[in-house]
């Protein structure tokens, strides 16, 4: 004879109790473009050369309340010129109830980053278009990777416990 379990099934408020997560804020935090060579850049062939930067940084605003900053930099480049510099902070405050640690860093270092990316990439795209370049259309980027490889190398220098405070990639 099977035993019987008589736990109760979780009600749905239950459910909703667990780990919390919900966005308060998310907004600009700084920006700049710069065309250091124009007007002359503008008469060379545009074949350029350009370089993505992306970093993280996160700071404990209060119990359960966060900013995470997700910081774009694109330099384009014709040959040793630097056509333009396009760098946005694009920034939320996140609230993230009580959930194990793994799973807080993951939401802070990916999950919140992934929330931030469209925001960056429009304000890169009309940044570049307001400086008159052809468009620029980042492509996606895969957070949850770039966590994983960081998670990977904290682990191999034996720190892998700590949430992450900034993300290099």
């Amino acid at each position: 004879m099977a035993e019987e379990n008589n736990t109760p099934a979780a009600s749905p408020e239950q459910a909703q109790q667990g780990a919390q997560f919900s966005v308060q804020r998310i907004y600009t935090k700084d920006i700049s473009f710069e065309t250091p060579n124009s007007p002359n850049i503008f008469q060379k062939e545009w074949k350029p050369e350009v370089k993505l930067d992306i970093d993280t940084r996160t700071n404990e605003i209060e119990a359960n309340l966060y900013e995470v900053i997700l910081s774009v930099t694109v330099t384009a480049t014709l040959g040793e010129e630097t056509a333009f510099l396009c760098e946005v902070q694009q920034a939320g405050i996140f609230a993230i109830g009580e959930m194990p640690d793994q799973n807080k860093a993951h939401t802070l270092g990916s999950f919140c980053p992934n929330m931030l990316f469209p925001y960056a990439r429009e304000a890169v795209s009309n940044l570049v278009n307001r400086g008159t370049f052809p468009p620029l259309n980042l492509a996606p980027v895969n957070f949850d990777a770039i966590f994983a490889a960081y998670m990977q190398k904290r682990a191999e220098q034996g720190g892998a416990a700590d949430a992450p405070q900034q993300l290099d990639s």
